[in-house]
């Protein structure tokens, strides 16, 4: 406690007053006593700023987060939920002689919502919450890692005590770090170590404890977690935390709007529809850039434009200050137009906006809206579609200009990317292939045979269009960006 460190303090401050009254060199103490409390906060045993004490964060704000305040993840808060009630309903459990649930892995992407369940799992259990991060305990010190776990659980029953609870929730973040597999490491046993008491702590989770503890684990790569971590006994309940699909992610962006003034023509579900892959993380960051916008212009609503602009910065970037010379100005116009064409003739209505604009990497481009969330499966005609609209920017600038630019490289490399798949899903002349048995050249061929069979059916559609591919990319340089439905509308003039 502090009120010992100060009184420790001052009796050494008075010993050493004392030596110097009797006119002994006190220099070789203060140096000892100096690399002993540099050492001490090294090995995590106190010393300066208490290293062993920050790995864990009280988080008692965890009791103002509950699952209504988390947007989406429906099945994951329901396949949580179910686990708790086993806390909850603590009596009836042990009646029917139920193990104690001693932990809860959740797996998923970043930004899905790991840690906000966590903090809503604590609210709803009425547990004191800690946090710590599994990449905080591993140091190079032997011995470091394993006190602090052993100080993460003497911790976690010290708080619930303290605010007069009997449960206890402890979250660990990227427990991949802490607890992969074993054996791995071969410089040194540290990592093993630390993961041995991580197991040692959670088997000596027992129904008759005044405090009951809950371990939380949140990873991105579950295939990387020892076996015995995930054994029964250890981490029962396997919860998934994907990416929200386009209900949930209406649903997230209202939780995240609800306190900004929204102008009568912001349409959520549009938006919805058009952040498809976007995580809860990236669609609070877009909503927090749309009230940025809208601040910069001294605007008091959040329009539908402050939100799709917001959709591109969360994407690519910020808008570069960096300005094209008219050539080049002029050949990514051709390049974008070209994309934006064909993108509508593949798929009628999917473009939401095209631009010569830089943002990041991009000197321009073509944002597209999908049709729909399924994203599990591709369909041979999606792939010749997407490879269509990849290679267009290419075939547009050679048509029109008489040459390609390098700004096509990512966009073949993409196109290569889909091509492979292509035919190692069997969509090929070659029909079933194996990866392991066919030969470079053969793959090449049939890799190379269906990119100039796109590309030749691109040529003629965009040699068909040139006058209106010319229209458009003359619109681009003059007004910078052309949204989706003003495209359209020139089309079906045309």
């Amino acid at each position: 406690m502090n009120y010992q460190k100060e009184v420790g303090y001052g009796l050494i401050a008075g010993l050493l007053v004392f030596l110097l009254l009797i006119k002994i060199n006190v220099l070789p103490f203060v140096l000892f006593a100096g690399f002993i409390y540099l050492v001490g906060d090294r090995f995590g045993l106190g010393g300066i700023g208490n290293k062993a004490g920050t790995v864990l964060s009280d988080a008692t704000k965890a009791q103002l987060t509950t699952f209504d305040d988390i947007g989406g993840q429906e099945t994951a808060k329901q396949e949580l939920l179910e686990a708790l009630e086993f806390i909850n309903e603590d009596g009836i459990s042990r009646a029917l002689g139920i193990r104690p649930l001693q932990g809860i892995l959740l797996s998923g992407p970043p930004g899905t919502g790991k840690t906000l369940l966590a903090k809503a799992a604590a609210s709803y259990t009425d547990s004191a919450f800690l946090a710590a991060s599994g990449s905080e305990f591993v140091e190079m010190y032997a011995g470091v890692g394993a006190q602090r776990v052993r100080q993460l659980f003497e911790r976690a029953r010290e708080t619930a005590r303290k605010q007069g609870k009997t449960k206890a929730i402890i979250f660990i973040d990227e427990i991949d770090v802490l607890g992969g597999h074993r054996g791995q490491h071969s410089s040194h046993l540290e990592y093993d170590q630390t993961l041995n008491q991580l197991l040692v702590e959670m088997d000596g989770i027992a129904n008759d404890n005044d405090v009951r503890i809950l371990v939380i684990g949140a990873t991105n790569r579950p295939d990387l977690l020892d076996s015995a971590l995930l054994r029964p006994g250890r981490f029962d309940r396997l919860v998934r935390v994907d990416l929200p699909d386009k209900d949930a992610r209406l649903q997230i962006l209202k939780v995240h709007t609800r306190n900004k003034p929204l102008a009568a023509d912001v349409d959520l579900k549009q938006i919805a529809q058009e952040t498809y892959g976007f995580s809860g993380a990236h669609l609070e960051s877009l909503a927090n850039e749309a009230a940025i916008l809208a601040m910069r212009e001294r605007a008091k609503e959040l329009t539908q434009r402050h939100f799709r602009q917001s959709i591109e910065k969360v994407m690519l970037g910020e808008t570069l200050d960096r300005r094209p010379s008219a050539k080049e100005r002029e050949r990514i116009s051709i390049h974008e137009a070209g994309h934006a064409l064909v993108a509508e003739h593949v798929r009628p209505g999917s473009v939401a906006n095209v631009t010569i604009l830089s943002r990041g990497n991009a000197l321009g481009y073509v944002r597209q809206t999908p049709n729909d969330d399924a994203g599990y499966l591709q369909t041979e005609e999606q792939i010749r579609e997407q490879l269509w609209v990849l290679l267009a920017g290419a075939v547009a600038e050679e048509l029109n200009l008489g040459s390609r630019s390098t700004g096509a490289t990512g966009d073949f490399q993409k196109a290569i990317e889909l091509a492979r798949r292509y035919v190692l899903s069997g969509m090929s002349p070659l029909g079933v292939v194996d990866k392991e048995v066919l030969s470079k050249e053969t793959f090449h061929e049939a890799e190379q045979a269906l990119l100039k069979e796109i590309e030749e059916a691109v040529r003629a559609y965009l040699a068909e269009h040139s006058p209106l591919l010319r229209k458009v990319a003359s619109r681009l340089q003059q007004e910078e960006r052309i949204e989706g439905s003003c495209l359209r509308a020139w089309l079906a003039e045309s």
